[in-house]
């Protein structure tokens, strides 16, 4: 088989404010590596709120541990005003327009969401450096950067990517790779989680968050060149199923709406990276069986590492309800949010800086706690 240099791409999957933790494990990236090491990651690729911090990382790859530290103090100091209208005002005004347009059909330019994510705009504006992407691929410290969004009207996963002239654009189905300078719109169309954040238009079509139809999250680093990947998930059972065996309860009750949605946030965020990394397993497993055929059938294996929550982080989201402004925390409580029970969505939208730092300080540990395997695969 012939051998072929290591580009390694890094995955930062979505999950709202679950992204913190991604910040953790770059910190820890970042000490490991020597002072004033070049970016490690060629390829950055991020969906959702990790396209936030993909493209952050990738306008700042000049220097990396410089990135990672400003990353940090931008998810440190967060709260909830920053990213969307948490004030009595903003949280009723939204509200009675979701309503009048879902239920009564009044104004038909009225965005679809729960919540107004306007003031996410003008935070991305001002912290993100947009102009840093062209210098880093100038300077050869970046391949590419993209970032994936869903499209309502063609019902395709889109992969708006940044990067060397001499990568081309890709179509699988229900997936493409298009070339784009990205900015502010493409971060918010791939962040916009559906029914919560309303839709954000980029070019002729409306687009929502990139995990919603995205089978196979790990694709588009290998599309951008990318032949080893290091995967941050944001889900605390990174392989496999639980085996538990769950006791009949003669007592259960109804599962609130906010478990319900809970659920279904996971499987758009989480189920389908974790199916992408057990394909992934399966046919680097298959190339290592036909050692000399696998680069004929377009089989070479690809080097896969994972860091992943140790702990759940619906948990760490219910210890820290209370940071929630009180509107918010009234408009959550009728679908169950603010109980033990519903805190896998108030795991998305707590934007407070208490949560976000537990996760960024988990992150770090988990990190450290594979420094060997994590040292080795980035070649310190």
């Amino acid at each position: 088989m012939r051998q072929v240099a290591p580009v390694t791409g890094l995955i930062l999957s979505g999950g709202g404010a679950r992204a913190a933790y991604q910040v953790g494990v770059l910190g820890a990236i970042a000490e490991l590596l020597p002072a004033g090491a070049a970016n490690p990651f060629p390829v950055i690729v991020g969906t959702s709120a990790g396209a936030i911090n993909a493209v952050s990382l990738a306008s700042r790859a000049m220097d990396f541990a410089r990135a990672v530290e400003h990353l940090t103090e931008f998810w440190q100091g967060f709260e909830s005003h920053l990213v969307l209208r948490s004030d009595w005002p903003g949280v009723i005004h939204q509200a009675s327009r979701f309503l009048s347009h879902s239920l009564l059909g009044l104004g038909s330019h009225v965005p679809v969401a729960l919540l107004n994510s306007s003031p996410l705009r003008n935070l991305l504006a001002d912290k993100i450096n947009f102009s840093g992407i062209d210098q880093a691929i100038a300077e050869q410290r970046l391949r590419a950067v993209a970032v994936t969004a869903f499209g309502y009207s063609t019902g395709q996963a889109v992969t708006f990517y940044q990067g060397q002239v001499a990568i081309e654009g890709w179509l699988r189905h229900r997936r493409i790779g298009v070339p784009a300078s990205l900015t502010v719109e493409h971060l918010l169309a791939s962040s916009a989680i559906p029914l919560l954040f309303a839709p954000v238009k980029v070019g002729q079509e409306y687009f929502g968050d990139g995990a919603v139809r995205q089978p196979a999250p790990i694709s588009p680093a290998l599309h951008l060149g990318a032949n080893r990947v290091l995967v941050v998930g944001v889900s605390g059972n990174p392989r496999g199923p639980d085996l538990r065996v769950v006791q009949q309860d003669n007592n259960a009750q109804q599962p609130t709406l906010a478990q319900i949605g809970g659920h279904m946030l996971n499987s758009t965020f989480i189920d389908s990276l974790e199916s992408d990394i057990e394909l992934l397993e399966r046919m680097n497993h298959f190339a290592r069986l036909l050692p000399h055929q696998s680069d004929n059938l377009g089989l070479a294996p690809v080097e896969v590492l994972i860091i992943a929550p140790s702990q759940p982080i619906d948990e760490i989201a219910a210890r820290h309800r209370h940071e929630l402004p009180s509107a918010l925390r009234m408009f959550l409580r009728g679908p169950g949010a603010t109980k033990t029970s519903g805190a896998g969505v108030l795991s998305y939208l707590l934007f407070e800086s208490g949560y976000c730092r537990e996760l960024i300080e988990l992150g770090r540990r988990d990190a450290m706690a594979k420094r060997e395997v994590l040292s080795r695969f980035l070649g310190v």
